[in-house]
Formats: C-alpha cells, sequence, structure tokens
C-alpha cells in the first residue's frame, strides 16, 4: 500500500489577479498532488518582511498526497513557474536579512505528516509559521488540530511570535 501524507500548503499573491493566479495553483495542485482536504478563506494583508503599495491574498490548502515531500517541492516549483514567479536563489542584505519581493505567487509547503526536514531546498515545517499571521490564521481554520512537531503543540494553541 502507498503511504499517503496529510500537507498543508500556503498560498499568496500580490501581483496581477491575485484571486484568480491563486484558483489557478490549487487547481494545478490537483492535478498533481491528488486528494484536496481543505481551504481555508482568503486574507487581505500587508506585504511582510518588505514594503509595497501591493497587498497580499492568502490562504492554506491541505492535501492528501502519495507525492514524497522533494517531489512536492518540485510540483509546487513548477506552479510557481508556471504563474510567472521568478525562481532564484534567495539573497539576503548586509546583515544577513532575506530579501523579499512582489510576486505573482507563493507555494510553500508548511506541514507534512508529523515530519522534520532540513535540507538546503526545504525546511518542513516551514520555520516562520508562528511569525506569519497570513499563515498561521488560515492554518488554524482547516489545520487547528495538526500538531506542529517542532514547537511540540497543536497548531490552534501557537501564539503569533512577533
Amino acid at each position: 500500500m502507498i503511504p499517503q501524507h496529510k500537507v498543508a500548503i500556503g498560498l499568496g499573491s500580490n501581483l496581477g489577479d491575485r484571486q484568480a493566479t491563486i484558483t489557478k495553483a490549487i487547481e494545478l495542485l490537483q492535478e498533481n498532488f491528488g486528494h484536496l482536504i481543505a481551504c481555508s478563506k482568503l486574507m487581505e494583508t500587508q506585504a511582510w518582511g518588505f514594503e509595497s503599495n501591493d497587498k497580499f491574498l492568502n490562504g492554506v490548502v491541505l492535501f492528501e498526497t502519495s507525492l514524497e515531500p522533494k517531489d512536492m517541492l518540485v510540483i509546487c516549483q513548477n506552479i510557481e513557474r508556471k504563474l510567472g514567479k521568478n525562481i532564484q536563489k534567495p539573497s539576503y542584505n548586509s546583515k544577513g536579512q532575506r530579501i523579499y519581493h512582489s510576486r505573482p505567487i507563493d507555494v510553500d509547503i508548511l506541514l507534512i505528516d508529523q515530519m522534520i526536514i532540513i535540507t538546503e531546498d526545504l525546511v518542513i515545517p516551514h520555520p516562520h509559521i508562528q511569525e506569519r499571521d497570513f499563515v498561521l490564521e488560515p492554518l488554524k481554520e482547516v489545520a487547528g488540530q495538526w500538531f506542529h512537531p517542532v514547537l511540540k503543540k497543536k497548531i490552534c494553541d501557537i501564539e503569533l511570535k512577533k
């Protein structure tokens, strides 16, 4: 029997037709990942980590899939490319802080079951879940009872770290 993984994926967009882009990303995820379990409401937020006049739409979707994490990452990056994101290695300022930019789409793997993965290309759970309201709130909506394996708390019990 092929193991099934439960996966939480964060979506965000602040360029172009944000809602249409997120809808298309969900469709492409369904084509590639498998069974869509849940989809949060979308929330509009200011940019995080950089200045922008363009607000983001953000949400979280849950899937059940037999894909392995490295394959999930490739699919998410391919969807980002297909929807207009320029994928490149992150850049950092002189203080070592990551530099963020506006983008048509972000497709980020937040959680995969109870896995902890730390590689150059993939860190699971996503390291900023508890710092980003636009991730934490929709994640609580659709996966509040899931357990964060690093913080050792249910998602619904995690408080926003500022």
